[in-house]
């Protein structure tokens, strides 16, 4: 999730009380300090769905999750928003209407998590105390770390806009509709990411949109990314190389965005195979992917690994040296691309695992990796991207997957948001794992 601006804050707030029953119990401040067998931190997809989960293993009042955040987001389709095929509204609703009933919902921000004495501190002081933890915090976005760029309420004005948080993903619409002729720019950072698909979706579908009005003519279209390759798995690497070269996109590797001179409307990047070497990008239009990284409460723990990132078991999702703690999602280091898809199949890996470490019993389903990018190609098509740890195709359909479909689009735009809402937040969605034997006629 993510921070909202004061003036969100109070509409999401007004929206919460308005539209959802406080079926749950709910609290922001408290001097005592509470104990539950299972705390859930975030309120996420992860967080909420695994709120679900232990709710049925071991009862609501049993379990709590600290989420400060009044709205949940539902961030996949910020791809569709920002080129104007879907609204913003219409990725929201409010965090009580997704708490599951009777869990006890903490409205704070995690301050401090100390797994030596299986507490967690929050930033009103409260203290947290637990016989198991699910850690599901998601990561930071670092748009701080772009020299130059200006602030979120300015960038209408200097034509920059971006997919990755809620104030700032109209503003990508406002900069394509706009758009009159130069470069639209699309970047991609030195760091993991969330949805590593996203920065190159938004720049397919630029691409539909200016031909749909007339200006694709006017446009030069430039892909500048940090990556070696345009997508780390090959099969569906080969299938957008021919459609950015079929369409004229300009991709260029390797390259990292470090400043935005707004006045000018200049983008500068450094090339990561030549420290010290730099080229500025003039744009009409710049769709910037934030640096991002773990969030200080994990990095700053004994939970964390080297780079701040929660470090788990990659087939159990336990954590390695605390055995009562778990992950699931974005917060951890699980070497796979972070997405919802992803956080589906963990959540049916982690569940299994949890109940077996409680009855202490060792467990016995491995998580595969499985994650899955739906590469929004147009506005009305689709490559299902679906892989494994290994970078594998790991394809639910008995067909190929790699060429672009309308039947994939659809799914994208009008299935998944459903089965996210009514599926994987009320615990019931566990990844398309046993549907692919069944395509597959029981083969993987």
């Amino acid at each position: 999730l993510v921070p909202l601006s004061p003036a969100l804050w109070r509409q999401s707030y007004r929206t919460a009380r308005l539209g959802s029953c406080h079926l749950h119990t709910t609290s922001s401040h408290a001097s005592s300090k509470d104990h539950y067998k299972v705390l859930v931190l975030g309120g996420g997809s992860g967080g909420i769905t695994m709120s679900a989960r232990m709710k049925r293993k071991f009862g609501a009042e049993n379990v709590a999750v600290v989420e400060p955040s009044e709205m949940h987001y539902y961030q996949p389709i910020w791809t569709l928003v920002g080129a104007g095929a879907k609204s913003l509204a219409s990725s929201g609703r409010p965090t009580a209407s997704v708490m599951p009933p009777g869990v006890r919902w903490v409205k704070s921000k995690v301050q401090e998590i100390m797994p030596d004495t299986n507490t967690v501190k929050t930033d009103n002081g409260m203290k947290i105390s637990y016989e198991y933890l699910i850690v599901a915090l998601g990561l930071q976005l670092h748009y701080e770390k772009i020299k130059g760029l200006p602030d979120i309420e300015d960038w209408v004005k200097f034509k920059i806009g971006s997919n990755y948080s809620v104030q700032t993903v109209e503003k990508t619409w406002k900069a394509l509709e706009n758009f009159k002729e130069g470069n639209a720019v699309f970047s991609f950072p030195n760091t993991p990411v969330k949805c590593a698909g996203a920065p190159q979706k938004i720049m397919y579908l630029t691409d539909a949109y200016l031909r749909k009005t007339g200006k694709r003519s006017k446009a030069n279209i430039v892909y500048n990314t940090s990556l070696p390759v345009l997508f780390g798995v090959k099969k569906y690497a080969d299938a957008l190389w021919e459609i950015v070269k079929n369409r004229n996109i300009q991709v260029n590797l390797r390259q990292n965005l470090i400043e935005v001179r707004p006045d000018k409307q200049q983008a500068v990047f450094e090339n990561l195979d030549k420290p010290g070497e730099t080229k500025v990008f003039e744009y009409e239009m710049l769709h910037v992917t934030p640096p991002m990284g773990p969030v200080s409460a994990v990095k700053e723990s004994s939970l964390a690994d080297g780079a701040g990132w929660l470090d788990v078991n990659k087939d159990t999702l336990q954590h390695k040296r605390y055995p009562n703690v778990f992950g699931i999602g974005d917060c951890t280091n699980l070497p796979t691309s972070k997405t919802a898809a992803a956080v589906a199949a963990q959540s049916s890996i982690l569940d299994r695992t949890i109940s077996k470490i409680m009855k202490n019993e060792k467990p016995d389903r491995k998580y595969d990796g499985y994650t899955s990018c739906p590469l929004v190609t147009s506005y009305n098509t689709v490559i299902l991207a679906e892989f494994d740890y290994d970078g594998q195709p790991l394809e639910t359909f008995p067909i190929d997957q790699s060429k672009e479909r309308r039947t994939m689009f659809h799914m994208k735009a009008d299935v998944m948001p459903h089965l996210y809402w009514h599926g994987l937040l009320k615990g019931l969605w566990g990844g398309p794992g046993p549907y692919r034997k069944i395509m597959h006629l029981g083969m993987k």
